[in-house]
């Protein structure tokens, strides 16, 4: 499975294609925030890999990454939004520790790469615990733990090359039973958040579908988006106009006038609940690539000489 890493940025994003193996595949490629851009990409990507399979990363950078997160949604990739905080910590693993947009597309298409490998690490860790463990297993069934955590995404192959570097390993040879015991315990922890998590997921739908509510009705909110919503704004009628609960969750216009002068670009005030503003503009830029009475009001903005996001915002107050 390819991984395409994107760099985010306001006027342009960087991609960059890595192969399963970490192998950069060509150079990046540079493209604009427009759909002429997301096309480029296309191309970019069946020119260097064609029609073989592959997932998107990017980071959380402002507001910038939701309309390219939307373009691919919408062709049915698979994406994973990062924190900056991750592919920070992955550049501190590297001698050289240069920034530009070239090599945080390839760091970003990374920390994906070694989040997807992560599962089967687990799935070997849980089961083996050591290196010698793991260069004693029956490779049959290091294969099938490698398979089934990747998806079937790991061939025997890479089985046999992990048999292979257990083996080569120096590894542990003191204190080894305390190291696995403490190893236990982290996997365990782990796990135990994961489920938490799940659990915290379930709880919140238990909660939700208990409320005459049908905000998940609406194309481009699902479930959790239209709990957090619910939640965020509680009561509707502690709102004396839909004027107040747009200033609620922080999508209005900035105001700046000074005397006589009065600016025409205004940036979205951003006051009010982070969380319900980060819902409803998600859900306004998903419905802004689809058809629906959404995407004409979107399209009419941007005829009207509208930049995106400006048309987007306009297309989350309604």
């Amino acid at each position: 499975m390819y991984i395409v890493g994107i760099d985010i940025g306001k006027n342009h994003h960087e991609a960059s294609i890595v192969s399963p193996e970490g192998k950069q595949i060509g150079p990046s490629l540079r493209f604009a925030t427009t759909h002429k851009g997301a096309d480029s990409l296309m191309s970019f990507i069946f020119k260097n890999i064609g029609n073989s399979p592959c997932v998107f990363g990017m980071e959380a950078t402002g507001h910038y990454w939701y309309p390219i997160y939307s373009f691919l949604k919408a062709k049915g990739y698979t994406i994973y939004v990062i924190n900056p905080i991750q592919s920070d910590s992955l550049r501190k693993m590297y001698i050289r520790q240069t920034k530009n947009d070239s090599i945080d597309s390839f760091l970003i298409a990374e920390v994906i790469r070694f989040g997807q490998f992560g599962t089967t690490s687990m799935g070997i860790l849980e089961k083996y615990l050591t290196p010698e463990n793991i260069e004693n297993a029956p490779i049959d069934e290091l294969f099938e733990i490698t398979k089934d955590k990747s998806h079937n995404r790991l061939t025997k192959a890479k089985a046999i090359s992990i048999k292979e570097a257990a083996a080569d390993t120096f590894g542990i040879k003191i204190a080894q039973d305390a190291f696995s015991f403490q190893l236990k315990q982290l996997i365990d922890r782990m796990n135990f958040l994961d489920k938490q998590i799940e659990a915290l997921d379930c709880q919140i739908l238990e909660y939700y579908e208990k409320f005459d509510c049908y905000l998940h009705t609406i194309p481009g909110i699902g479930m959790i988006a239209a709990a957090t919503i619910l939640a965020e704004i509680g009561d509707i009628n502690r709102f004396k106009s839909s004027s107040a609960l747009v200033a609620f969750a922080g999508i209005d216009p900035t105001v700046r006038q000074s005397g006589e002068f009065s600016s025409t670009h205004n940036h979205m005030s951003k006051r009010g609940s982070p969380y319900l503003r980060h819902a409803i503009f998600l859900a306004a830029t998903t419905r802004s690539f689809h058809n629906s009475p959404l995407n004409a009001y979107y399209k009419k903005k941007r005829d009207q000489g509208k930049h995106h996001l400006t048309a987007t915002g306009a297309v989350a107050r309604l």
